[in-house]
């Protein structure tokens, strides 16, 4: 029997994945963490903070998950016991990236927006206390998905997978439950974001035109230092925040639209366009885990050169970062 189109898509593309993503995630904590890119300590921080929640993702949700737990499916990590702690981090690791980009847009918001607030907020300390509460936060918030499944079969007394219980499916609590876990990841990282940009985009244009004004037409031909800040700093902020959106929303369409229609559950039916539809969306927003590094190496040129030299002595890179 010749295998469905998208399960040959997801047995290549999930390798794939994992392959590059692991390993560039890795790379970007290490690069960013050296703090030799230009970049503040407190940008850094969110930087290495999205970094390593993509990196969480990559393991717990690609490797463990849909390749490890999908291809050995007789293996330890279908005890149930294994499998509900599998799934509480596949949710908890995704809000994690969710919410660490959203924090990013919000402390690059302050910084341009609140200039009298900046001193007080834009810190090193700051960021550490925001991504530690965005932490607790988001396991806490799943906590609720270790008692919302139940073993598949039971086999000499030993359980082995998971399903949803019965009444995760019927009780209102646990409906509204879901419901909320789906809308606030992403549904409001997307509304949060668009905001934040907005108004900060709308701040710099402004910003801008004010000093352009002061520089006066003398000047028009000379290069403005404090302008190219600002423009690095709007290509920064739109491109992770645009890919975030881009590779997220298809997810985001395919949950409503199946929830609303009452088809979740395909039952074998690979060929179901919902199935499918929802299939893709998880591949494009696991791909999201991997393409920070890929806007860094493009959009940061002291990044590039830090890339550089770690593909060129990794060994002594890392033995000084240890040593530091």
């Amino acid at each position: 029997m010749v295998q469905a189109a998208i399960l040959q898509i997801k047995d290549i593309f999930y390798p794939v994945l994992a392959s590059f993503g692991a390993p560039a995630n890795v790379v970007t904590i290490v690069i960013l963490s050296r703090g030799n890119c230009g970049l503040s300590k407190c940008v850094s921080v969110y930087m290495v903070a999205m970094a390593t929640a993509d990196l969480l993702v990559i393991i717990f949700n690609v490797i463990v998950y849909q390749i490890f737990n999908y291809h050995f499916p007789y293996s330890f990590l279908s005890n149930t016991a294994v499998c509900k702690f599998i799934l509480y981090f596949n949710f908890a690791t995704l809000d994690l990236s969710v919410w660490f980009t959203v924090s990013f847009s919000f402390d690059r918001f302050v910084a341009i927006c609140f200039q009298g607030f900046k001193e007080k907020y834009w810190s090193k300390r700051t960021a550490i206390v925001v991504i530690a509460a965005a932490s607790i936060l988001a396991y806490l918030m799943s906590v609720p998905m270790l008692f919302s499944y139940e073993p598949e079969r039971i086999i000499n007394n030993v359980h082995w997978g998971c399903r949803p219980k019965v009444d995760v499916l019927t009780l209102p609590a646990w409906a509204a439950y879901n419901w909320f876990q789906a809308l606030s990841v992403p549904l409001l990282p997307f509304i949060f974001m668009a905001l934040f940009n907005s108004l900060t985009v709308r701040r710099i244009l402004v910003a801008n035109r004010a000093r352009r004004e002061l520089r006066g037409h003398s000047s028009k031909n000379q290069s403005d230092p404090e302008m190219e800040n600002r423009r690095k700093s709007i290509i920064l902020l739109f491109t992770i925040s645009g890919s975030f959106i881009l590779l997220w929303i298809t997810s985001v369409v395919t949950f409503g639209t199946t929830r609303l229609s009452n088809t979740v559950y395909y039952q074998g039916d690979y060929s179901n366009p919902g199935y499918i539809a929802t299939e893709c969306g998880y591949l494009l927003m696991y791909l999201s885990s991997c393409s920070n590094t890929c806007i860094y190496a493009a959009t940061q040129r002291k990044f590039r050169e830090e890339l550089k030299t770690l593909l060129k002595s990794p060994r002594s890179l890392i033995l000084r970062l240890v040593k530091k």
